[in-house]
């Protein structure tokens, strides 16, 4: 899935509920999280809900460093939070992490008015997470 085709996706639904209901479903699609990785190392500190994103470091053709996340929420919601999150940065460089803005993306699909402080809250602590793996990567990789 691609952010373009949930983007599509979130065009044809007038609801708030149909798109909660997509967001669920999305969710539903994110790989499964190993047992063990549910760990205290990669739990995301802010969030109300339980989430943790583990990543794995790759190279691409140009051997450049690539982050590869999977994540877990135990709140459905976040879980497809975590699916639109993951579809923007996950297979990404450092640098492309770090010049991508989620939060426009997620503003763009109205999350801004839809969303309890306490998820915006925790889908920023998300990001901030996520960026803060990309600058340890350039950093690791200088």
């Amino acid at each position: 899935m691609t952010i373009d085709e949930i983007r599509d996706n979130f065009a044809l639904l007038d609801d708030w509920d149909d798109r909660y209901r997509y967001v669920i479903e999305l969710g539903r699609t994110l790989d499964p999280m190993p047992e063990d990785e549910h760990s205290t190392a990669n739990k995301v500190n802010g969030c109300a809900s339980q989430v943790w994103l583990s990543r794995r470091l790759t190279h691409n053709a140009d051997n450049q460093p690539v982050l590869n996340y999977l994540g877990d929420s135990d709140a459905h919601i976040v879980r497809g939070l975590i699916a639109i999150l993951l579809t923007l940065v996950s297979g990404r460089t450092p640098q492309q992490i770090l010049a991508a803005e989620p939060i426009a993306v997620f503003d763009e699909l109205g999350f801004r008015e839809h969303l309890t402080p306490q998820r915006s809250n925790g889908l920023r602590s998300m990001i901030e997470r996520i960026k803060a793996d990309a600058h340890a990567t350039l950093a690791a990789s200088s």
